[in-house]
């Protein structure tokens, strides 16, 4: 029995909520590092990261049904690319980005995912390439990522660096994604979620290799604190989103992916003192993530 689309708008909802929460957070721990005197490098951040998603896969891992049988049976090759794309170089670029942007621009950015996913669900899944209205639709995205890197508020740091690895983040997420499609008949979400969170955790932590001497400095309460909730937003919030994976068709999922952006602009807003949305953030906002949500919509595979 099929089900009716009008049941993802919840679970994506929590989605959205629980990833939207990840942008501020993250920020703040980057701030809380700069007020205790702690001089961060790109290898922190990769290990802040890596320590984060490592935790988050085990904790998936370890209330999976049958991990190691599923193992067994899926094809090794489609789990290391879920891994390096849903994790690895996903949050490479992805807490890359936030130290160059301001937090309200990164989760605008976030909403190019679902731009990827039209691009990359007919390569890899065969489905329909996009109509000439929405090649357009994607034309008035581009042009809105424009504007909000143009003007986008306070704090934003470095907004054209930040942005274009925001962007690719999301092109990495969105490979994920669809490489799990290959997966799902041998090997259930949460599994498939832990495996690849644990794996893509690891290989971050080996890369922040010259950060291992600073575990201590790092890793106060607070931070620790930080961690163990966004391990928490991490596993959950995948193990959701690629249950939804199974059950509903990409371009539908991909509509209600404008919804992330939308928390994680509002929620970074709320918490974190000096940002400030300028007119090309709110704009722009508007441009991609309406242009976004009416292409997919509109869309028909």
């Amino acid at each position: 029995m099929q089900r009716s689309p009008y049941y993802v708008f919840l679970p994506v909802l929590v989605c959205a909520l629980l990833w939207g929460s990840a942008f501020p957070c993250i920020k703040l721990v980057y701030q809380h590092w700069g007020q205790v005197g702690v001089e961060v490098e790109i290898w922190d951040r990769w290990l802040f990261a890596g320590v984060r998603f490592t935790l988050g896969g085990l904790g998936l891992l370890l209330v999976a049904k049958k991990p190691l049988e599923e193992w067994r049976k899926t094809e090794k090759r489609h789990l290391v690319t879920l891994s390096l794309g849903q994790t690895f170089f996903q949050y490479l670029f992805f807490y890359l980005g936030l130290s160059l942007s301001s937090g309200s621009l990164g989760a605008l950015m976030a909403a190019t995912g679902s731009f990827w996913w039209m691009l990359l669900a007919p390569l890899m899944l065969g489905t329909a390439w996009p109509q000439v209205r929405q090649w357009l639709l994607l034309c008035v995205g581009a042009v809105g990522v424009g504007m909000a890197v143009y003007a986008p508020g306070a704090g934003a740091g470095n907004p054209v660096l930040g942005a274009l690895c925001i962007m690719a983040s999301t092109f990495f997420g969105s490979l994920g994604v669809v490489t799990y499609t290959k997966i799902k008949e041998t090997m259930g979400s949460r599994a498939a979620t832990g495996f690849s969170l644990f794996f893509g955790g690891v290989a971050l932590v080996l890369l922040a290799a010259p950060s291992w001497g600073r575990l201590g400095i790092l890793f106060d309460t607070y931070v620790l604190g930080m961690t163990l909730w966004l391990a928490f937003v991490s596993a959950v919030g995948f193990a959701i989103w690629n249950a939804l994976s199974i059950q509903y068709p990409v371009p539908l999922l991909a509509s209600c992916r404008f919804i992330i952006p939308v928390c994680g602009v509002v929620q970074s807003l709320l918490f974190l003192p000096g940002e400030s949305a300028g007119w090309g953030l709110i704009i722009g906002g508007v441009l991609v993530i309406g242009s976004m949500l009416y292409a997919t919509l509109s869309r028909r595979d």
